[in-house]
């Protein structure tokens, strides 16, 4: 999140809350932000989770996605993404998995894109990966671990 950008009081409310599910009016959004745009009073695409917008770095960065939108009662819930997958591992290494590599790119808030330039591959490559057509070469899943550790990104494992 860009320091003094407008969406940023947004951010730190959502990042210091720890709820790992919140619901704000578009009043007390205001409060905060100033005026929302006409656009968030008129359309759910305002409250998109694309990460190419602004605003929607404010939630995204701080680990949340917006799961309702009451346009009529003017009010927003976000919410953490769940965290529960399962960890397999072979000789103590992480055997990445499609859901694995897509719960790993949602931690980090990018989509496939922004992820494929952070690992060096292909977007293709990459929704390849999360759709289980094959699975990671081994130097690829060390990169991943690599990635997740400085992400901060735990497993939860069921082993």
């Amino acid at each position: 999140m860009k320091q003094g950008s407008k969406y940023e009081p947004l951010y730190l409310r959502l990042f210091r809350s720890g709820q790992d599910e919140l619901t704000l009016t578009f009043r007390e959004i205001e409060s905060l932000i100033g005026a929302l745009p006409d656009s968030a009073y008129q359309s759910n695409a305002f409250w998109s989770n694309r990460a190419d917008g602004a605003q929607a770095a404010a939630w995204l960065e701080a680990k949340y996605k917006v799961v309702k939108i009451d346009l009529q009662r003017k009010r927003v819930t976000f919410q953490k993404p769940i965290r529960k997958y399962e960890v397999k591992r072979r000789e103590g290494d992480v055997i990445w998995n499609g859901d694995l590599i897509k719960m790993l790119r949602t931690h980090l808030g990018m989509n496939q894109e922004q992820f494929a330039r952070e690992v060096g591959l292909s977007q293709e490559t990459i929704s390849l990966l999360e759709n289980n057509v094959y699975e990671p070469k081994r130097s690829v899943s060390k990169l991943l671990s690599v990635v997740a550790e400085r992400a901060s990104f735990q497993y939860d494992a069921k082993e």
